[in-house]
């Protein structure tokens, strides 16, 4: 006569397994999704790039000169649409840094990335030139001469 085991539960094995197999699955899911999460918050930096520079030409057109544009007395794109970082746009964006200081005819707008996207600093000119002066902390350097704004890692322009 034989006797029946009922079984009940999970073996060790097949606990251990099934751990495995979760583990293996987050460490390729984590780095994944972290560079998902930070692609996402790219686009604001870029936005208000975008944003500051419609309001470059504006200005532009009404006063046909740059180089007041960054006065700090007067209400004007660099100071009214200059951008801070916040806990929804990581980037602080202006045209007043000393290298980047507004000619009659010329401008160069950078966004510098903080928290999340420290690292990241891209830029746009007044003929509409777009670079990616750096990436993301972890994404590497940017290539020598990156003419648009690299929003993966590993791409390139």
């Amino acid at each position: 006569m034989t006797q029946q085991r009922n079984s009940r539960g999970f073996t060790l094995i097949e606990l251990m397994i099934t751990v495995a197999i979760v583990g293996i699955l987050a460490a390729i899911a984590l780095p994944s999704y972290k560079n998902y999460v930070i692609r996402g918050k790219l686009v604001a930096g870029t936005n208000s790039l975008s944003t500051l520079r419609a309001q470059m030409e504006q200005y532009y057109l009404d006063n046909r000169t740059y180089m007041t544009v960054s006065a700090p007395t007067i209400v004007t794109p660099c100071t009214q649409y200059a951008v801070v970082a916040s806990p929804n746009n990581l980037f602080n964006v202006n045209c007043s840094a000393a290298s980047d200081a507004p000619t009659s005819s010329a401008y160069v707008i950078r966004a510098t990335g903080t928290g999340a996207v420290a690292g990241a600093q891209y830029t746009i000119d007044n003929q509409g030139n777009m670079s990616t002066v750096g990436l993301p902390n972890g994404w590497g350097t940017p290539p020598a001469s990156s003419a648009c704004w690299i929003m993966r890692k590993g791409d390139s322009c």
